[in-house]
C-alpha cells in the first residue's frame, strides 16, 4: 500500500466516523432528524462490503414533515431579493470548496469512484452554486411584447417547493446541479439522495444551512426509492420533481405525479454512440473513447458505450484500445493511482456481470476483460471490450452502466446514422470525423439531445443539458433550469383606446 493510499484512509475513517453512532437520518427545518419511521438499512462500502453506516428509510409522515417545512419556507424565500440569494449561494459555494478534502474522501467511500475524479467533486458543486447565484438576481425577468393598443410583458415566479431525486454515481455534483438553480429560482427544496450513496447529501445540506439559508428552503429526507421516493412524487405540497436515474423509475415518476399535475424534468439513461470515421484524428478519438466509458467506473448516464467504427480501420483501431485497457489501474478508488475503481453495490454487480453472460450467450467475443477482479475484495469488475455485436443484441440495446464497451462496425454515414439511433435512448452522441459537412450531417441527423463534435463531454453551463425518446424530459443548465423551476406569467395593460365589446345595451 502506497503511502499516499494510507494517508488518505487514515483521512477519510476520520471523516466517516460521524457517521458511526446513531442511523442518519433526516435533515428538516435546519435541523437533523431522526424521524417517525423505525426502518432503519445498511450503507455498505464497495470496496471490501463493510458497512459504513446506518440509515434510517424515511416515512410517509417524515415526507410529509419535509414538505411541510419546504412550503412554509416557501412563503418567504420566494419574496427574498435576487441579490441576497446570490450571496448566500455564494457563501454555499464558499463553504463547498472549504470542505473539499471531506466531501472527495466520502464520496469516494460511499460510491467506489476513483479519486482522480472525485477530487474534483466539491469544485464542480461550487462552481454550480456561483454560476446560478449570480443569475439570481435576473431570474424573474421576463420579456416586453408590446401591442397596438396594450403592453404585454412577462415576468417569472418560482414554482414552489420541489422534489430532487438524485443518483448514486456522482452524487454531490448532481445534487448540487438540481439544488443550486432551484434555490436560485426562488424555489425550496426536499432532497431524497439514493439509498447507496446518502453521505454527501448530508454534508451538502448542513453547508446550504450554515451558509444562511433560512430554515426549511432545503430539507433532506433519506430512504428507499419506492417507499420514501413515492412519498415524496405523490405529496400534494410538492409542485414538481426533478429526478436523474433509470428511464424505467422515470415513467412511475411520472405517473406517481399525475394525479396532482406535478410539473417533472427526467434526466434518464442513455445507451450512447461515439462514431469513429476513417478520416478522424484517430489518436485524439481513442483517448476519448477510453476516457468516456471506463472514467467514472462507467457508471455515467452520458457514458459512450456504443463503440462504431468505420470498417477501414476497425480492426486496427480495437488493437489500440486493447492495449490502452491492459494498463488501465484498477483498484482502491483512494489511490491515487486508481483509473478504475469497484462498483456501487453488490446488486449492481451481479447485473454487470450479468450483461457479460449475455454478450457470452449471444455470440459476441469478450475481446478484453469480462470477469469479476481476482484478488480483490469489493465489487470490481475488469474493464471489458465486446467485439463482433450486432445491433440487435441486448448488449448493444440495454444501458450496462458499467466499464463495458460494444463495439460495431459500420459501412458509411447512412448506414452508421441508422445503427446510431437504432436504440430507445438519445441522451448523448459523439462524432469524430475531419470532415466540416459530415459532422453537420450527422449531428443534425443523430437523435440526441446532445452532441459532441471532435470532442469528450466536455460540459459548459450555459448550454442546454437533456436527452430525447427514452433519455429524458426538460433540460438542465442556464436559462433553460429557470424555465422547469419557474411560472411565466403574461400581464397585459390596456392603452385605454381600444373598444370593449358591450352586451345587454
Amino acid at each position: 500500500m502506497s503511502e499516499a493510499l494510507q494517508r488518505n484512509i487514515e483521512k477519510a475513517k476520520g471523516f466517516l466516523e460521524r457517521f458511526r453512532g446513531a442511523p442518519l437520518g433526516h435533515y428538516i427545518n435546519g435541523r437533523d432528524e431522526r424521524g417517525a419511521s423505525t426502518e432503519v438499512f445498511e450503507n455498505l462500502s464497495p470496496i471490501d462490503g463493510s458497512p459504513l453506516c446506518k440509515v434510517v428509510g424515511g416515512s410517509d409522515a417524515d415526507v410529509d414533515a419535509a414538505a411541510r417545512a419546504a412550503k412554509t419556507a416557501f412563503a418567504g424565500w420566494r419574496k427574498s431579493d435576487g441579490k441576497t440569494r446570490r450571496a448566500l449561494l455564494h457563501r454555499v459555494a464558499d463553504l463547498i470548496e472549504a470542505r473539499s478534502e471531506e466531501i472527495a474522501l466520502i464520496e469516494c467511500l460511499d460510491t467506489g469512484q476513483a479519486l482522480r475524479f472525485m477530487s474534483k467533486a466539491a469544485e464542480r458543486g461550487a462552481e454550480n452554486f456561483r454560476f446560478f447565484a449570480d443569475r439570481a438576481p435576473d431570474a424573474a425577468d421576463g420579456l416586453a411584447l408590446p401591442a397596438a393598443e396594450h403592453l404585454n410583458y412577462t415576468v417569472r415566479e418560482p414554482l414552489g417547493p420541489v422534489a430532487v431525486i438524485t443518483p448514486w454515481n456522482t452524487p454531490f455534483m448532481l445534487s448540487t446541479w438540481k439544488i443550486a438553480p432551484a434555490l436560485a429560482a426562488g424555489c425550496t427544496v426536499v432532497h431524497k439522495p439514493a439509498e447507496w450513496s446518502p453521505l454527501t447529501a448530508m454534508l451538502l445540506a448542513e453547508i446550504v444551512t450554515e451558509a444562511g439559508v433560512p430554515p426549511g428552503v432545503i430539507n433532506l429526507v433519506n430512504g428507499i426509492g419506492e417507499r420514501t421516493g413515492r412519498a415524496l412524487t405523490e405529496h400534494p405540497d410538492i409542485r414538481a420533481t426533478a429526478f436523474i436515474g433509470e428511464s424505467r423509475t422515470g415513467s412511475l415518476i411520472m405517473s406517481q405525479g399525475a394525479p396532482t399535475l406535478k410539473r417533472v424534468h427526467l434526466e434518464l439513461g442513455g445507451k450512447n454512440p461515439v462514431i469513429v470515421f476513417a478520416d478522424a484524428d484517430l489518436d485524439r478519438a481513442l483517448d476519448a473513447v477510453v476516457f468516456m466509458i471506463y472514467s467514472l467506473n462507467g457508471e455515467r448516464c452520458t457514458s459512450s458505450s456504443r463503440l462504431l467504427l468505420q470498417r477501414s480501420i476497425h480492426d486496427e483501431f480495437i488493437e489500440r484500445i486493447a492495449g490502452r485497457m491492459r494498463r488501465l489501474k484498477v483498484g482502491h478508488p483512494l489511490d491515487p493511482a486508481t483509473e478504475v475503481g469497484p462498483l456501487i453495490h453488490a446488486r449492481h454487480l451481479e447485473k454487470v456481470l450479468g450483461y457479460l453472460q449475455v454478450a457470452r450467450d449471444e455470440g459476441a467475443e469478450i475481446r478484453c476483460g469480462g470477469r469479476r477482479v481476482e484478488g480483490l475484495a469489493g465489487h470490481y469488475v475488469e474493464p471489458t471490450l465486446l467485439t463482433g455485436a450486432r445491433s440487435s443484441m441486448r448488449i448493444a440495446q440495454e444501458e450496462i452502466f458499467g466499464p463495458v464497451l460494444t463495439v460495431l462496425p459500420f459501412d458509411d454515414e447512412a448506414d452508421a446514422l441508422r445503427i446510431a439511433n437504432d436504440v430507445r435512448y438519445g441522451l448523448t452522441a459523439y462524432i469524430w470525423t475531419e470532415s466540416a459537412g459530415r459532422a453537420l450531417r450527422m449531428a443534425h441527423g443523430v437523435e440526441a439531445g446532445m452532441v459532441w463534435v471532435n470532442s469528450e463531454n466536455n460540459r459548459h453551463l450555459p448550454t442546454p443539458f437533456g436527452g430525447v425518446k427514452a433519455s429524458g424530459i426538460g433540460r438542465d443548465g442556464g436559462d433553460y433550469s429557470f424555465e422547469f423551476y419557474m411560472e411565466t406569467k403574461n400581464i397585459c395593460l390596456a392603452h385605454g383606446t381600444h373598444r370593449v365589446p358591450r352586451l345587454g345595451g
